[in-house]
């Protein structure tokens, strides 16, 4: 957890925690943060980094057309665009924080296949590359070629 929480640090959590508990462990927001820029309500995954951005960062990236939805580490001013899980800036969906109806957004990716590209993630972790799309099941070679240029991790 870094940013503008009181107690930015790495933290042991619960399987299942939400970004809400991950800002609760590290003492909550300092008066300079910007909670509009998080999700709160999402999942965490193992290893993970939070950055809770300043209400100048905030201000940064809204002015600039980006409007982080979970910034995670590295993320800011390149996290989450218009919709949650969008690298900003790059139109790219960001495998490790879309959700399923982001996900569907992407070429060949239905209603079932997103929630099991979300199921995996929270059960193994993030996709380090775009190739562990084949750790879901019905995501082959092809389907992964179709969407390369059009995700992030």
């Amino acid at each position: 957890m870094a940013g503008a929480v009181r107690h930015p640090g790495v933290f042991e959590l619960d399987e299942g925690s939400r970004v809400h508990d991950a800002v609760t462990a590290a003492g909550g927001c300092l008066e300079s943060a910007a909670p509009q820029g998080l999700n709160l309500a999402r999942t965490l995954a193992d290893g993970e980094q939070l950055v809770v951005p300043t209400q100048d960062e905030w201000a940064k990236a809204v002015e600039a057309g980006s409007l982080p939805g979970a910034v995670a580490a590295g993320e800011l001013g390149g996290g989450a665009g218009a919709s949650a899980g969008s690298s900003a800036g790059s139109g790219l969906v960001d495998l490790n924080a879309a959700d399923a109806a982001t996900l569907e957004t992407l070429p060949g990716i239905g209603p079932a296949t997103a929630a099991k590209i979300v199921e995996e993630r929270e059960a193994n972790g993030p996709f380090a590359t775009v190739d562990d799309l084949a750790r879901v099941s019905g995501i082959g070679p092809k389907k992964i070629d179709a969407i390369r240029e059009l995700v992030a991790q």
